[in-house]
């Protein structure tokens, strides 16, 4: 243990000096609603804003310091849990070391709200005390108060939103981390070291374990790092451990870091002593106990190999190409393919690899947004452009001007293609269309997961950047490579029928599934502009078809009036954008979505309720079992699920016989926790359906990504057995 007297006087001259003096960090008390339901559980938000070079505490404030306290005072049956903290930073003076916020921080403490509770307002009070350090440290005290309202209908809090966003701040337990656990013999009978190794093939930075106490075990501060020797990253840290009593516990609890202070929360099993490594061979290879067996204590936690996630992230663009979602823009390449058959073989494998470019363009696109995102301290997920509302209102107009140039109401002039016709990017001699349409068909895939595809970048979320690229494009280059590999081999396309007239209404016929395309848009973005939205932007798409009309009837076929006609075009579009999205809509702000107590669709249909944290906790704490659904409209296999396997008399039944409660989670929009609850289940976005057993301290059955009515009953009666 280390030296008393020094710890002493470091801590005279870094840490005494504190007073009760005037503070500088302000401290505000909100609720995540303003109004709640008996039984329910809502969320109360600790906000520090601490000025520039001060900070406070951590939860296990380390060698030194005080972490930030609340000392509730509510009405009686309340129930409080733990304050949730989000991951700290390391702070190390000499030989101690403590962990510590700067900024600006949110505590969120879990409330629950009695069932027998009487509707009417009730105050909320808490003594906040917290300790602020700087060249010195001061105590600072405050007592707080906010009111809630109970009644028999839930509302949000106008900081509602804050508080989710701080939420994904919080390190939730991982028990899946791919982590190697290894206890060895320190240079005592009261020491011992701590390896933890990240055991996924790529190396890792920042890596780095903080405990969350020192009650049963002293963890030293300082970390050695072991590097790997090819990659140059950190594979494994080591850590000093001291017992207390002579005695090592079972486990460990804390949080593990890496990257731009990403950390998950985790129990770490120490168990037996392994085996110490012969003499002096420590010293000669520093990462020989991270390569030696891992038996005796080793704890493996889900390794995974990151040779295996670029297979999966492969296999799983192929299938891509065959879901749902996808399923409309197979159109497109059909009709590529016929208007090829009379290319030269050159010129169709420069239409391939256009196309395949346009893919990997739109693929590397989508990795740089996940990581933007991440970097910004938020969860990506797969699809999740797709959730802006402006995006989606966007591409519905471009999907229908495909389907209107495929009926033939204007054209876009091609030389040797036709495929992706949409504006005058495809008129550049038919390259430009190759590229646009991998573009397209990509944005037009998003809303699907696929088999494998989840797994590969979910994992690919966790990663740091050029990881997660790499993970993107291998995706991109399975669900371009049936396409390329086609018009790379142009004697397969000659298989095709000789071109023709028939071209003509073969072209048009394939306007159909494009259109259906365009209506599949409309369903789910014009309802999200409130009760008017489907009239107004129906208006739109109809004004939006009339100019598209004069401009292929007297622009392009017409040889006179054609500048007359320009500006009738131009002034339909310029009519129906600002009167209709600009003026009726306001289409670049739309309202936040209403959510309702049920989300019953039709008299016989399931009786879901809206998914939230504190809605699962709650019911889990009543012993039931539960059926928890993570949709979006925007989601076709979501809907096929739905359609085959959920929303059905079989599964409706089996709800009613168990007493089972059902949840959904619409992430049609942009929603934190969602992301949050994919990314803990290692989705990369939805569908994803739970089935959470009567039995609390049983984890949740996941579903597959696509559904048979078969699975989802053997799980609810799995859910329902004691």
């Amino acid at each position: 243990m280390r030296s008393l007297l020094t710890t002493i006087l470091i801590g005279i001259m870094v840490w005494c000096p504190v007073t009760l003096g005037a503070t500088s960090t302000q401290v505000e008390l909100w609720l995540s609603a303003e109004q709640a339901r008996p039984g329910s559980v809502i969320t109360a938000a600790l906000q520090l804003k601490m000025a520039p070079k001060w900070h406070t505490y951590w939860k296990f404030s380390g060698d030194s310091g005080e972490p930030t306290r609340i000392e509730w005072q509510l009405p009686p049956g309340w129930d409080v849990g733990l304050m949730e903290s989000p991951v700290p930073e390391k702070h190390s003076v000499s030989d101690l070391t403590t962990y510590i916020h700067h900024g600006e921080i949110w505590l969120l403490t879990p409330l629950k709200i009695p069932s027998e509770a009487a509707a009417g307002e009730v105050i909320l009070k808490g003594k906040v005390s917290w300790q602020e350090c700087d060249e010195l440290c001061v105590r600072g005290k405050k007592d707080l108060e906010v009111r809630l309202r109970i009644s028999d209908e839930s509302k949000p809090s106008p900081k509602a939103l804050a508080i989710e966003m701080a939420r994904l701040k919080i390190p939730v337990l991982e028990p899946r981390l791919p982590l190697r656990v290894t206890t060895l013999p320190g240079t005592n009978a009261d020491t011992r070291v701590l390896t933890i190794q990240w055991t996924n093939s790529a190396p890792v930075g920042g890596f780095d374990f903080y405990p969350d106490s020192n009650l049963e075990i002293e963890v030293d501060g300082a970390t050695e790092a072991v590097t790997d020797p090819q990659g140059g990253g950190v594979v494994a840290i080591r850590k000093k451990l001291t017992l207390m009593d002579g005695k090592m516990p079972p486990k460990i609890s804390g949080v593990v870091v890496w990257g731009e202070r990403q950390g998950r929360a985790v129990e770490l099993e120490l168990g037996q002593l392994a085996a110490a490594p012969a003499s002096g061979a420590a010293a000669q290879d520093p990462s020989a106990a991270v390569r030696g067996s891992g038996t005796g204590a080793g704890v493996d936690t889900g390794e995974r190999s990151l040779r295996w996630m670029l297979v999966f992230a492969f296999v799983g663009g192929l299938i891509l190409n065959f879901m749902p979602c996808v399923l409309p823009v197979i159109a497109l390449k059909v009709l590529s393919f016929v208007s090829q058959s009379k290319e030269s073989p050159q010129r169709v494998r420069a239409l391939g690899l256009l196309y395949g470019l346009g893919v990997f363009a739109s693929f590397l696109v989508l990795s740089l947004l996940a990581i933007g995102v991440q970097r910004a301290g938020g969860l990506a997920s797969w699809g999740m452009a797709l959730q802006n509302q402006v995006f989606r209102a966007v591409l519905t107009v471009v999907v229908t001007l495909v389907a209107l140039n495929l009926f033939g109401v204007f054209e876009v002039t091609l030389h040797g293609g036709v495929m992706g016709a949409a504006s005058q990017l495809t008129s550049k001699a038919g390259f430009g269309g190759a590229f646009f349409n991998g573009v397209l068909a990509t944005i037009l895939a998003t809303p699907c997961t696929a088999p494998f595809l989840g797994a590969a970048l979910a994992f690919a979320f966790t990663q740091p950047p050029a990881i997660t690229a790499l993970m993107f494009l291998t995706s991109g280059a399975g669900f371009a490579s049936p396409f390329v590999l086609l018009c790379w081999n142009p004697a397969w396309i000659r298989w095709l029928p000789k071109p023709g007239v028939w071209m003509v209404r073969f072209k048009v016929a394939m306007g159909f599934p494009m259109l259906a395309t365009a209506v599949w848009l409309f369903w789910f973005t014009a309802p999200r502009y409130g009760k008017s939205g489907v009239l107004w932007f129906g208006l739109f798409l109809v004004i939006v078809a009339m100019a598209a009309w004069v401009f292929g009837e007297f622009v392009q076929k017409s040889g006179k009036g054609r500048g007359f006609a320009g500006v009738v075009a131009g002034l339909l579009l310029c009519g129906g954008y600002f009167g209709l999205l600009e003026g009726q809509l306001q289409w670049r702000r739309p309202p936040e979505k209403q959510v309702f107590n049920s989300l019953k669709e039709g008299p016989d249909g399931i009786d879901w309720q809206p998914w939230s944290p504190e809605s699962v906790q709650a019911l889990r704490e009543k012993g039931l079992p539960l059926l928890v659904d993570f949709s979006a409209d925007n989601c076709l296999n979501c809907q096929v699920n739905k359609k085959t396997s959920l929303e059905i008399a079989q599964t409706r039944a089996k709800l009613r016989e168990i007493g089972a409660v059902s949840l959904l989670g619409d992430f049609s929009d942009e929603n934190p926790q969602i992301a949050a609850e994919l990314q803990r289940y290692n989705r990369a976005g939805v569908p994803l359906v739970l089935v959470y057993p009567k039995d609390k301290s049983k984890p949740a059955m996941v579903l597959p990504v696509l559904l048979t009515p078969k699975i989802v009953l053997d799980a609810l009666k799995k859910a329902s057995d004691n």
